[in-house]
């Protein structure tokens, strides 16, 4: 009877795209049912994108860092992990699939790229100047 009584649990796991609050977003049970909690997933996975796309644009690194080589390597091989774990962070709540989650990360990263990375509000830097500390990702 054990096995029963597991299979009759309501689970929110889809294969395919839905529209709907109730699911599952890297949690179990979270957002679940309420619609709060379910504007503060799509919330949080915009934010998500939006630090990925800051972390994959910005300049943390001065240039007195970048004089020593290795302490600029490690900065920057933390800077690479934070932006790899946010962008894991993020595919897995997109595999939720829920469609709300799949438009706010795509919205997330379209207006972190915007102001980032599109330099429609920074100066482009001088030849020869990166200007990113990471490199690009690439697919």
């Amino acid at each position: 009877m054990d096995g029963m009584s597991n299979m009759e649990q309501k689970s929110y796991t889809h294969m395919t795209f839905f529209w709907g609050r109730n699911s599952e977003i890297l949690f179990a049970g979270w957002p679940g049912t309420r619609t709060g909690m379910y504007v503060l997933a799509l919330v949080f996975v915009f934010t998500l994108a939006l630090l990925v796309e800051w972390i994959s644009h910005c300049r943390l690194i001065g240039e007195g860092l970048k004089s020593n080589r290795v302490v600029a390597g490690v900065l920057r091989t933390i800077m690479h992990a934070m932006r790899v774990g946010l962008a894991y962070l993020l595919m897995l709540a997109v595999m939720s699939f829920n469609v709300g989650v799949l438009i706010v990360a795509i919205l997330g990263h379209g207006v972190g790229f915007f102001f980032f990375g599109s330099r429609a509000f920074q100066k482009t830097p001088p030849p020869g100047k990166a200007s990113t500390d990471l490199p690009a990702t690439n697919c």
